[in-house]
């Protein structure tokens, strides 16, 4: 399976007390991957509502194996999971300079309409740029 590739360089203002990255931040680098991502198959957040469509997150999940530092390039790895609902998983994987996971997440995207109504089956356009990405991706 491929996956998109975003680097990022960890900011003095993204670190803590601790002198590591604050672990806000990571899901924050999700986002930049998963818009990313998003973007090159009309699927990101202003192209879902040009289409008719918003995408809110309904579930994050991250898990944190070690830490970036200030002035680490990070590596965001995004790809989308297939699903059987009308829903957009991506997964996430950070890595560190040396190669490392920093941390592995994913976002459930509940798609609705415009007024929030829950769409229960994914409607052509947005299925057909999905399977372009998925596709993209090489899943089956």
């Amino acid at each position: 399976m491929k996956y998109h590739e975003t680097k990022i360089t960890v900011r003095f203002n993204e670190i803590d007390a601790y002198r590591v990255a604050w672990h806000g931040h990571y899901v924050s680098w999700m986002e930049i991957g998963r818009n990313a991502l998003a973007g090159e198959f009309e699927l990101d957040a202003f192209q879902l509502v040009a289409a008719g469509y918003l995408g809110p997150v309904v579930a994050l999940e991250l898990k944190f194996m070690r830490p970036a530092i200030f002035n680490d390039e990070v590596t965001i790895r995004t790809a989308l999971r297939r699903t059987e609902t009308a829903t957009l998983e991506f997964i996430t994987s950070i890595f560190g300079p040396d190669g490392k996971k920093l941390a592995v997440g994913t976002t459930t995207h509940a798609l609705t309409d415009l007024d929030g109504v829950l769409q229960f089956q994914l409607p052509p356009l947005i299925a057909e740029r999905i399977n372009r990405l998925l596709a993209w991706l090489e899943l089956p």
